[in-house]
């Protein structure tokens, strides 16, 4: 979401997408060329309108591959030998943890298979490619984690009402090596966060992890001086209240992203501005933005404009403007001289 994390996942919220989500564009701009000719130019993002179509794809994902790999084995290890001492030490704390751990793992290994999938061509039966597999693929971590925190939760009550002696150092040292490798992964991830809400989600979940760890350490050292067993299921029902907070972000993110909500961080209002300003513009209609991706963005609409086509480089400079300005960069544009009849979608100006 998580992590927005988890933010994974809100910026405590997991989101992998996830992002999220779920897609891992970081600015990795695709070299730009102009292809002119019978009305058609190819710059990076399109613009249609009487004959005249510009193109502008920059928000291609980045390719964190390797970093998720690295990720999901080092994760992968780890969940087993937190599980393991967890048991043989008797911590909830630990086991609430490595059932964390685990869903870092199958978050990856989603957001790791909906970015490649994102980067397969479009056919014709999916003319869009398979960006939106990003976006399911957040939903899907935000389901994950729901029944995470069911079964953590159900144990961890358990133990609240039948206490259990707890192996304090076996926390502190089981639990250190997972700040090590949850910062580890987190550092993978980190010059993409600020780009791609699957990666951002990645980057969170494992920072929010370094410091769930680090709570266990502290209560391993809490139990070894106070002798307290009730502060192992109280550390639990923490940690599961922080998943429960960042999977409630990653879903609700998750679920406007399906439902073609405006991605955040783009105001609507000031885009039709936007557009409204250029030269010869006289009204904007039937305004739509939705994601294709967690990374990318798409849009469309109607340009009335009365003097007539200007030509394909206003629509190259249209998609250029609204690429760096607000980060679409699939615009479509119809050009007309005089205003049409209401769009079919109710509500819309």
């Amino acid at each position: 979401m998580i992590f927005r994390i988890l933010l994974f996942y809100s910026d405590f919220s997991c989101h992998i997408a996830i992002f999220g989500h779920v897609g891992e564009a970081i600015g990795a701009r695709s070299s730009e060329k102009d292809e002119v000719g019978l009305g058609h130019s190819h710059h990076h993002d399109h613009a249609h309108g009487y004959g005249g179509h510009a193109r502008n794809h920059s928000h291609a994902p980045a390719d964190f591959g390797r970093a998720f790999a690295i990720g999901a084995v080092l994760n992968s290890a780890f969940v087993i030998v937190e599980a393991v001492y967890g048991f043989l030490s008797g911590s909830m704390a630990l086991i609430a943890d490595a059932g964390h751990n685990l869903s870092d793992v199958l978050a990856l290994l989603l957001a790791w298979g909906a970015s490649v999938a994102a980067k397969r061509p479009a056919s014709t039966g999916f003319t869009y490619g398979y960006k939106s597999s990003t976006i399911l693929a957040a939903f899907a971590n935000a389901l994950l984690l729901a029944v995470t925190v069911g079964a953590i939760l159900f144990e961890t009550l358990h133990r609240m009402v039948e206490p259990a002696p707890v192996q304090g150092m076996t926390m502190v040292l089981v639990a250190g090596i997972g700040i090590l490798i949850n910062t580890a992964t987190a550092l993978l991830f980190m010059r993409g966060r600020k780009h791609d809400l699957n990666i951002r989600g990645a980057f969170l979940h494992m920072a929010a992890d370094a410091l769930v760890s680090l709570g266990v350490v502290l209560a391993g050292l809490a139990i070894i001086y106070t002798g307290a067993m009730w502060i192992d299921p109280v550390t639990s029902l923490i940690i599961v209240a922080a998943i429960a907070w960042g999977t409630w972000g990653l879903a609700r993110d998750s679920i406007k992203l399906g439902l073609n909500a405006v991605p955040d961080g783009i105001d609507a209002a000031a885009v039709q501005a936007h557009l409204s300003r250029l030269a010869g513009v006289e009204a904007v209609q039937h305004l739509h933005i939705w994601p294709m991706s967690t990374t990318e963005t798409a849009l469309t609409a109607h340009l009335v404009m009365p003097g007539g086509h200007p030509g394909d480089a206003f629509l190259q400079e249209l998609a250029h403007g609204l690429d760096r300005a607000f980060g679409i960069g699939h615009t479509t544009v119809q050009i007309t001289t005089t205003q049409m009849q209401g769009c079919c979608l109710q509500g819309m100006k």
